[in-house]
């Protein structure tokens, strides 16, 4: 059986955000879990200014890394360094998605086995006040003469870390966790635990195929490498059924979240798996719909309707099951403070239980006017509403660097989501219409559109 090779890295960077920052400073040991067996550090030019504060930390000055080889000039030696091995650091979140993003900046994609020294010192020393890697230090009185130094640092980690293997389950803690608590014995017998390691840690969706080439699951995830390492590692009944249905797994990726959302939602209707159960839905009987009551207030209702009864209503969305109008109705009343007589969520006489908890301005018992209460009624129309009033194009993270995803509303609707090399295009909108690929449109894609622009995100939206 081949010996395993950790790479013991820290990094020294410009801040804390890989997607913004640089790295400054970087330290690599190999250790073969008894001893070092090489070791590699380097300056690194950030090609940018490195903040004072930050300087006050490292003690790394612009001049220290002002004739030092830049990221790209480190690249080869880094991956021949790490070349099967795993990536161990201390916070492995930070410095490997550092390393990972300097990658992605060249245009390569880098991947590697990972452990993380701050989760495994927290299985293997319980109940310390911190696991800061300083108070590791401190704890166990390891000698460091130049700290928040990369190599410094890595020697650090490397006591910490011999310290955690030495004891009687400290090997299999780390393997436990390298593996995200997959047994490889109980994978299904087609699924290699080195297949799942090699998977990208980038956003798309995965397609999970039975041992007739069906498609038994199809789902989404910024990094379809942990999600699909979680779904072998559930000991739910879902996940069960899953892995033992499974018998080959794919992925297409996609860079931007809203697409595998979108891509998501159109490969389960199309293929409908038989464990997706939820997105199959293709019917949308039930419906919220508004209208004006006699005393001039917006007024909410839900119901089932038939295609003669929608030529009546002012149909707002459409939903596959009652259950999910409420709720939907429920959303708003709370959201935009209406009254649960104005939504058909209460009946009778008097003024409606929201308004005794204050949370209802009156209008239930005309305290409130049309005017006012309308103003917000409107904006609830705007949120639940099945369709755009506007076109636009949404631009968004593609699947390399230079990339963008365009997602396209136009005439109301969805009409789908394609790729541009932004740098060998003008960004007119008629080169990003040309680059779309047409997808169905329908109630969950207006939806999915609607939460992605009312959420957090970097996408820029282009109205035309």
């Amino acid at each position: 059986m081949k010996k395993k090779i950790y790479a013991i890295i820290d990094i020294e960077t410009t801040g804390g955000k890989a997607s913004r920052d640089k790295i400054t400073e970087i330290a690599v040991v190999l250790h073969d879990g008894t001893q070092i067996i090489d070791r590699f550090e380097s300056l690194v030019n950030p090609e940018r200014s490195i903040p004072y504060n930050i300087t006050q930390i490292t003690g790394i000055t612009q001049e220290m890394v002002e004739h030092a080889p830049k990221f790209y000039e480190l690249a080869k030696k880094i991956v021949e360094l790490t070349e099967g091995t795993i990536f161990v650091a201390h916070n492995v979140r930070f410095d490997y998605g550092f390393i990972v993003e300097e990658f992605r900046r060249l245009g390569f994609t880098y991947v590697r086995k990972q452990l993380c020294t701050v989760r495994l010192s927290r299985k293997a020393f319980p109940g310390l006040r911190s696991y800061a890697l300083g108070n590791l230090i401190k704890h166990f009185g390891i000698p460091v003469n130049d700290r928040h130094r990369a190599m410094a640092d890595v020697l650090a980690t490397v006591e910490v870390f011999e310290k955690i293997l030495a004891q009687e389950s400290g090997e299999a803690q780390a393997f436990d966790l390298i593996n995200l608590g997959i047994k490889e014995a109980k994978l299904p017998a087609n699924i290699k635990l080195e297949q799942l390691h090699a998977l990208p840690e980038q956003c798309g969706i995965y397609y999970f195929y039975d041992k007739n080439g069906k498609v038994v699951y199809v789902g989404k995830s910024i990094n379809i490498k942990k999600r699909m390492m979680e779904h072998f590692a559930d000991k739910t009944d879902k996940g069960e059924k899953l892995q033992k249905s499974v018998h080959e797994i794919t992925y297409e990726l996609t860079g931007s979240e809203l697409v595998a959302l979108l891509l998501e939602d159109d490969e389960i209707k199309k293929l409908k798996p038989v464990i997706n159960r939820a997105q199959r839905r293709s019917h949308f009987p039930y419906v919220i719909f508004h209208y004006l009551n006699e005393d001039g207030y917006i007024c909410f209702g839900s119901c089932k309707a038939t295609v003669k009864m929608r030529k009546t209503l002012n149909v707002i969305s459409e939903y596959p099951k009652a259950p999910s109008a409420k709720s939907a109705l429920k959303y708003i009343l709370n959201q935009f403070e209406l009254c649960n007589k104005l939504c058909q969520i209460e009946a009778g006489e008097g003024a409606c239980f929201y308004y005794h908890i204050k949370k209802c301005h009156g209008a239930c018992i005309t305290e409130e006017a049309p005017e006012t209460y309308n103003e917000r009624a409107t904006l609830a129309v705007e949120a639940l509403t099945s369709y755009f009033q506007d076109d636009f194009v949404i631009i968004d993270e593609g699947r390399t660097t230079g990339e963008k995803a365009i997602v396209l509303i136009e005439d109301g609707a969805y009409q789908g989501f394609g790729y541009i090399d932004m740098e060998e295009n003008n960004g007119s909108i008629e080169d990003l219409k040309e680059c779309i690929v047409n997808y169905n449109n329908n109630p969950d894609t207006i939806r999915i559109i609607r939460r992605f622009l009312n959420g957090k995100h970097h996408a820029k939206v282009v109205p035309f």
